[in-house]
């Protein structure tokens, strides 16, 4: 066995690979190896990534070959590959196209490269209505399963390549201005100009669907709207609720030529269809009970779409993947800065919106000045002794609470805005009790779901004019807010260990600023609970991206000698 110990990377039997933190080519490997693996855990001296099926089939249908993967295993690693791990990236990325939809004369047929694995997925008793009547290795697939066939085969373990096409849809003609309505100047930045060229391909049948991952702050509405100009087709846009909705059509009337009455909203408050609508997933998935029918559910056939965008798609709700099966024949782009999901349905999106076509690391774009320089920062926080008593005596599922809502955080809370006087700062919380408390005790607004849509906008146009310099903001304002001026973020509760929600919140300090173009995200953590174990979980997402991750304990916030520049 040949023992190179100047080497970062160790290639475990499990498919575990630990990449050495302080090694001279850390941020090179890191970056590379986040093409193909995940990110499991990150301690300060070593970082743990696994290897899985999608995230080689990802990295497949972005043109990465086997090859590539093992040559970068085989130069970095510490000891020989393990023999059986080589095998398993060579057979898992292999079966990335074994399997293709193609369009024969008009029909729709599944095309497979060997007898073998059209037998196997012949006898899969989920695909028994497939019948084997047309010659060679292809077999017809009813046009409406189509997004059912790909979701099973892809569970039995072929991602099928989708080169099938797709119907056309009302023609559009959409173009991006040169020169904003609002007066500002206007271009595609060359990152967002190659995820279209990623997304369409030329209108070669291969493109027309996937997902761009991009982060928080990058311009990711803007990539939505070259692809509808590269497109020319009627969109239907989904996103996550009312204020996004209005931050879309407020984006389509400035940079596109559209005029106002070709574009609709589709929310609670307005039902307007028009060749280019924005609807929220809460509408769509609207009910009057638990078995009532998804009455809004057809405004998926009330126009000829020829494209449907899904904002944020790694929140996409069930209803509107069962939906989206339906809509294989579409042309169908998600847009996100994580593909985390929560409920672990990422072989969804792959299968039914489409593989990952696009990303850019934060760190690059950081670096090119395109969003905010993030400095990421975790305050530790003691526990009095009655709420450590209360904490060892509670259930469970109430332990994190009272450690989230932990009264000291008040005095770091305090101290921290004192040092941030002059910037507009966000703080972010999970349970309402303990934002009112902080608005209260700060006299400054507070918004939740419970403020009517019409309220929220007002707040945040005087926060970005800088009437308001502290806002307290619930989850609500995790997605789709835009305010470029905020640079402090500061989080005192958090949904458990949600990574998403993570990128979520850094995201709303990102957009690049005028000036040092910096931005502080603060994280407060009750020590030695939960509160700090979820805490470790959510920084995954921020070790992922490249941010460094500064933890301090609360007396370090007490001095006048620490200050933002330290």
């Amino acid at each position: 066995m040949t023992y190179r110990p100047e080497n970062p990377l160790v290639v475990q039997s499990d498919r575990t690979i630990l990449l050495e933190v302080n090694h001279p080519r850390f941020a090179e490997l890191r970056d590379r190896l986040s093409a193909f693996a995940e990110l499991v855990k990150s301690p300060e001296s070593v970082h743990v990534y696994r290897i899985t099926p999608l995230s080689l089939w990802n990295a497949a249908s972005g043109g990465v070959q086997a090859s590539e993967i093992l040559e970068l295993l085989h130069r970095y690693g510490k000891f020989p590959l393990p023999p059986a791990v080589e095998r398993e990236i060579a057979d898992t990325v292999s079966r990335y196209g074994r399997v293709r939809l193609e369009n024969r004369q008009g029909n729709l047929v599944l095309a497979f490269k060997d007898a073998e694995v059209k037998n196997e997925v012949l006898n899969a008793s989920t695909l028994r209505f497939l019948r084997d009547d047309s010659e060679g290795q292809r077999v017809r697939v009813p046009p409406e399963r189509r997004g059912w066939v790909k979701r099973e085969l892809l569970r039995l373990g072929y991602p099928v390549e989708d080169v099938a096409g797709y119907s056309e849809g009302e023609l559009l003609p959409i173009r991006l201005r040169s020169v904003c309505r609002s007066g500002r100047p206007f271009r595609l930045r060359d990152y967002q100009r190659r995820a279209v060229e990623a997304f369409h391909r030329e209108g070669a049948a291969s493109g027309g669907s996937g997902v761009f991952v991009l982060p928080c702050g990058a311009g990711k509405t803007v990539v939505g709207l070259a692809a509808m100009e590269r497109v020319g087709q009627a969109t239907l846009i989904l996103t996550t609720n009312t204020t996004s909705v209005q931050q879309w059509i407020r984006e389509i009337l400035d940079k596109t030529d559209l005029p106002a009455e070709w574009v609709g909203e589709y929310t609670g408050d307005r039902k307007d269809v028009r060749p280019v609508t924005v609807a929220t997933y809460q509408i769509l998935t609207h009910r009057s009970g638990s078995d009532g029918s998804f009455a809004h559910m057809q405004l998926f056939q009330r126009r000829n779409w020829g494209l449907i965008i899904y904002d944020e798609v790694h929140l996409l709700p069930a209803p509107i993947f069962r939906a989206t099966a339906d809509l294989q024949a579409k042309r169908r782009l998600g847009l996100t800065a994580t593909l985390i999901r929560e409920d672990g349905r990422e072989e969804d999106v792959f299968s039914l919106i489409g593989p990952k076509r696009y990303e850019v690391p934060w760190r690059e774009l950081e670096e090119q000045g395109w969003i905010a320089e993030a400095r990421c920062i975790e305050v530790r926080v003691p526990m009095s002794a009655e709420l450590r008593r209360r904490y060892l005596q509670a259930a469970k599922r109430q332990k994190y609470r009272i450690v989230a809502e932990n009264p000291e955080k008040f005095s770091v809370l305090e101290a921290i805005l004192k040092r941030h006087r002059e910037d507009r700062v966000l703080i972010i919380g999970q349970y309402l009790s303990q934002l009112q408390q902080i608005a209260d005790r700060l006299s400054a607004p507070l918004i939740t779901g419970r403020m009517k849509q019409a309220g929220r906008n007002l707040l945040f146009d005087r926060f970005r004019k800088g009437k308001v310099p502290v806002l307290v903001v619930s989850k609500v304002a995790n997605f789709a807010v835009d305010l470029p001026d905020a640079n402090v973020a500061i989080q005192v509760s958090g949904t458990f260990g949600s990574r998403q929600e993570e990128a979520q919140r850094l995201g709303r300090i990102l957009r690049p600023k005028s000036g040092a173009n910096r931005a502080y995200f603060y994280n407060l953590v009750t020590r030695d609970s939960l509160d700090q174990e979820y805490a470790l979980h959510r920084q995954r997402f921020l070790v992922e991206q490249g941010y460094h991750y500064e933890v301090k304990e609360m007396g370090e916030w007490e001095g006048k000698h620490v200050s933002t520049a330290d």
